[in-house]
C-alpha cells in the first residue's frame, strides 16, 4: 500500500483525536522506508501498522435480517417460542477519552479511599477481640464438659494451635487487603461458586456469633436472677439493643471497643488476682478432690478426653476469624501485630484461669451451668466482684452481638455489589444511611437459627464449633488456590505449601472430633448451610433458572394456546433481557487469543452478563498489541450470548485512571476484572477495587 492510501483511512480507524495526522505520516514513510531498504529485517507489525498493511482476519456480513442479532447455524433449543434473548447484539470498537472531569473524578474517588481513617494495632485488635476473649463465657461450661480435669491442658493445645493460622492470614491479607475476608479472597482466586459457598459459612458464622452472645447473655441473668420470662425471650432483647444501635447507623467505633475490651481484661485480670489470692489460702484441696474424682489411669481415655476438649476449646478462639475483615482499616505493615494482640493474650488468660476454676470450685458446680466465672467471682472476692463479672458479661457479649450485625451487613453489601444477594440489601434509610434490608434480614436469619435449634444452648455451641472450623478450614484452602491459580500476586508474606497443607488436615482432624462427639450436631450445620448456599445459588443463578421455566414452556404445546401463558412468556423473555443489562469490565494488557478466551470463558460462566467490554489502556498507539483488535472479532464470534466491545483508553494504568473509566462506562469497580500483576509489580490492588479472574 502507499502511504496517501494508508493515511486517507487512518481517522476513520483511530479517530482523529487518537493520533497527530503528521506524526502518522512520518510513521508510516518510515515504515515504508524501511521496507524498500531491507525486506529482511521486518519486525512483526505493531498495531498502528497492522490497521492497513495487514489483513488480519474478515467477520462475516452482519446481517440485518434478524434485527442485527448475531446467528447461528446451531440449532436452537427452543422450538416454539422465541429464543431472541439468546443472542447478544454485535460488538463494536470504539476509542473512549477520558476528560479531564472524568480523571478529577477518579482522583477524588480514591482521595477517599487513600484519606480513610485507620487505625494502630492495639485499637484495630479490640474489634475482633471483645468476640475472642467474650467467649471464655460459653466455652468454660463445654470444655469440662468432655475433658474434664484436663480442660486447661485442653485449652493450653486449641490457643497453641492459633499459630497455624496466624502466618496463613498474614499471606492472604497482604495479598487482598480488602472487607470481606473469605469471601474475597476466594472469589479472586478461584471460581464464583466456591466464592459463593465461602461467602455463605462466612455469613453463618457471623449470625451464630450473633445467637450464641445473646443467648448466653441471657443465660447469665437468668442464673443470677429470676426472669419473668423465658430465656429465649430474654435473648431476642438482647438483641434488641444492638439492633437499634445498628439501624440508627450507630457504627461499632474502634476506640468504644477498646474500652470494653479493657474493661472486660480489667476485670478478668481482677478475678485472676483474687482466684490466686483465695488457692493460697485454701490450699490445694479443691484441686485434689477434682483430679481424685475426673482423673482417668488408661492412658486411651486420657488422650480421648484431652483431644475432644481441643476441639470443643476451638469455642474459646472464635473471633480471630473475623479480624481479616478490619485489615482495610489498619495501617499498612501492621497486620501481624493484630494478629499477635489478639492471639498472644488468649494463651494465658484461658489455660490459667480454667486452672483456679478447677482448683477452687467442685467439678460438680462447673458441670452444672454456664455461669462459671461469677460463682467463682462469688467465691474469691464476693458479691461486688460477682456483680462486675456478670455486668462485664453482659457488655462484652453485647458488643459480640453489635460485631456480628455490621460484619454481616458489610459482608451483605460486597455480595450484593457482587450480584451474589439482590440489589435490595444495598438500600439504605434516608437519615441514618442503616442498610436497614440487610440488619433486618440478618437479625431474622439469627432468629430462626436460635428458634430451630430449640434455644439449646448445647447444639448452640455444637453449630457454632462447626461453622467456626469451616471458615477457618477456608483461609487454607483460600491460600492453596492462591499459590496455585493466582501464584504471580504481589504479597508480603509467603507460607511454604507443607505449613498450609498442615493446617489445612488439623482444621478436618478437628471437624471429624466435633461431628464423632455428637453426630446430630452435623445435620443443624448442614441444614444451615446448604439453606443460605441455595439462596446465593438461587439469585445469582436466577438467569439459568427462568430459562429452564421457559424452556419448559416452550415443550409444553399445551400452554401456547393459553393467552396468560402468552403473556408470561413475554414477561419471562423482558426479564431475562434485564437481568443480563448490567455489562462488565476486563482490563486486558494483551493480545493472546487463549489469554482472552480464558477471561471471557470466566465471564460466561461466572457473570449474568450480556454485554463485555474488553478494555486496553494505552499511552503511545505503537504500544497497542496488533492481534487485539481481530481476537476480539474473533471472541465476539465464539460466544454469540455475549456482545464482546473493544475499547481503547489512551491513558496510564493508574487507580484514579481505572476509578474514572468505572464512572464513563457506569461499571462497579468489583465488576471489573484483570489479570494478576507480576511480583516484581508496584501495583497496590486494594487501591484499583477490581477482581483478579486469571494467572
Amino acid at each position: 500500500m502507499k502511504v496517501e492510501e494508508n493515511i486517507s483511512n487512518f481517522p476513520e480507524v483511530l479517530g482523529t483525536s487518537s493520533l497527530n495526522r503528521d506524526a502518522a505520516v512520518s510513521h508510516l514513510a518510515t515504515i515504508e522506508e524501511g521496507r524498500m531498504n531491507d525486506a529482511s529485517s521486518i519486525h512483526p507489525p505493531s498495531f498502528s501498522e497492522s490497521q492497513f498493511d495487514v489483513i488480519l482476519r474478515r467477520q462475516r456480513p452482519r446481517s440485518r435480517k434478524h434485527n442485527g442479532l448475531k446467528v447461528t447455524a446451531t440449532p436452537s433449543r427452543f422450538v416454539h417460542a422465541c429464543d431472541h434473548f439468546e443472542f447478544a447484539g454485535w460488538g463494536s470498537v470504539s476509542y473512549l477519552d477520558l476528560t479531564p472531569e472524568d480523571i478529577s473524578f477518579g482522583e477524588a474517588k480514591c482521595k477517599i479511599v487513600a484519606e480513610a481513617p485507620t487505625v494502630g494495632p492495639w485499637t484495630a485488635s479490640a474489634v475482633a477481640a471483645n468476640d475472642v476473649c467474650g467467649s471464655v463465657f460459653y466455652a468454660f461450661p463445654a470444655v469440662v464438659a468432655v475433658a474434664g480435669v484436663y480442660s486447661p491442658v485442653s485449652l493450653f493445645i486449641a490457643t497453641l494451635i492459633l499459630f497455624l493460622w496466624r502466618p496463613i492470614m498474614e499471606e492472604l491479607s497482604s495479598a487482598f487487603r480488602a472487607g470481606g475476608a473469605n469471601y474475597t479472597f476466594l472469589v479472586n482466586v478461584t471460581s464464583k461458586t466456591l466464592a459463593l459457598a465461602g461467602g455463605a459459612i462466612t455469613l453463618l458464622d457471623y449470625a451464630m456469633t450473633v445467637v450464641i452472645s445473646a443467648s448466653t447473655t441471657s443465660e447469665y441473668i437468668a442464673g443470677e436472677v429470676t426472669l419473668p420470662f423465658p430465656v429465649y425471650v430474654g435473648a431476642l432483647l438482647i438483641v434488641a439493643v444492638p439492633l437499634l444501635v445498628s439501624l440508627l447507623g450507630m457504627k461499632e467505633s474502634a476506640r468504644t471497643a477498646l474500652g470494653i475490651l479493657s474493661f472486660h481484661m480489667i476485670t478478668m485480670l481482677t478475678l485472676s488476682i483474687m482466684a490466686i489470692i483465695t488457692w493460697a489460702k485454701r490450699g490445694n484441696g479443691q484441686i485434689r478432690e477434682n483430679w481424685n474424682a475426673g482423673h482417668s489411669p488408661s492412658s486411651r481415655h486420657i488422650v480421648a478426653q484431652v483431644f475432644n476438649g481441643v476441639c470443643i476449646g476451638m469455642l474459646g478462639i472464635t473471633g480471630f476469624e473475623c479480624s481479616p475483615d478490619y485489615v482495610i482499616t489498619v495501617r499498612r505493615g501492621q497486620f501481624p501485630k493484630v494478629l499477635r494482640n489478639l492471639h498472644l493474650p488468649v494463651i494465658p488468660l484461658y489455660s490459667i484461669l480454667m486452672l483456679l476454676v478447677l482448683a477452687i470450685l467442685p467439678i460438680q458446680t462447673v458441670n452444672g451451668g454456664l455461669n462459671v466465672l461469677s460463682i467463682l467471682a462469688q467465691e474469691t472476692g464476693g458479691e461486688w466482684l460477682r456483680i462486675l463479672v456478670i455486668i462485664d458479661a453482659c457488655v462484652v457479649l453485647s458488643a459480640g452481638v453489635l460485631t456480628g450485625i455490621l460484619s454481616a451487613c458489610a459482608l451483605c453489601e460486597r455480595l450484593a455489589n457482587d450480584k451474589i444477594i439482590p440489589g435490595v440489601f444495598l438500600f439504605r434509610m434516608p437519615y441514618t444511611d442503616a442498610q436497614i434490608v440487610a440488619i433486618t434480614a440478618f437479625v431474622l436469619l439469627s432468629g430462626v437459627l436460635y428458634g430451630s435449634a430449640g434455644a439449646n444452648q448445647r447444639i448452640i455451641s455444637s453449630v457454632f464449633a462447626l461453622t467456626w472450623l469451616t471458615v477457618m478450614g477456608l483461609f487454607p484452602l483460600s491460600l492453596l488456590l492462591l499459590k496455585f491459580n493466582r501464584g504471580r500476586v504481589p504479597r508480603q508474606r509467603r507460607v511454604s505449601l507443607s505449613w498450609t497443607a498442615l493446617t489445612l488436615a488439623i482444621t478436618v482432624v478437628v471437624f471429624v472430633g466435633n461431628v464423632a462427639m455428637d453426630p446430630k450436631t452435623v445435620g443443624y450445620f448442614s441444614a444451615y448451610a446448604v439453606g443460605i448456599v441455595f439462596f446465593f445459588f438461587v439469585n445469582s443463578n436466577k438467569v439459568q433458572i427462568i430459562r429452564y421455566i421457559y424452556w419448559a414452556y416452550d415443550q409444553t404445546p399445551l400452554l401456547h394456546q393459553w393467552s396468560w401463558a402468552r403473556r408470561m412468556s413475554s414477561i419471562f423473555m423482558r426479564l431475562l433481557t434485564s437481568l443480563r443489562q448490567q455489562p462488565v469490565c476486563v482490563l486486558a494488557k494483551c493480545d493472546e487469543i487463549h489469554h482472552l478466551f480464558r477471561m471471557v470463558m470466566y465471564v460466561k460462566k461466572n457473570e449474568q452478563a450480556s454485554c463485555l467490554k474488553l478494555v486496553h489502556l494505552y499511552e503511545n498507539v505503537e504500544d497497542i498489541p496488533s492481534e487485539i483488535e481481530a481476537n476480539a472479532k474473533l471472541l465476539d464470534e465464539a460466544f454469540p450470548e455475549i456482545t464482546v466491545d473493544l475499547v481503547f483508553v489512551q491513558a496510564p494504568f493508574t487507580p484514579p485512571v481505572v476509578a474514572a473509566l468505572a464512572h464513563k462506562l457506569d461499571i462497579p469497580r468489583s465488576l471489573m476484572f484483570m489479570s494478576s500483576p507480576g511480583p516484581e509489580s508496584n501495583i497496590l490492588l486494594e487501591d484499583y477495587g477490581t477482581r483478579i479472574i486469571s494467572l
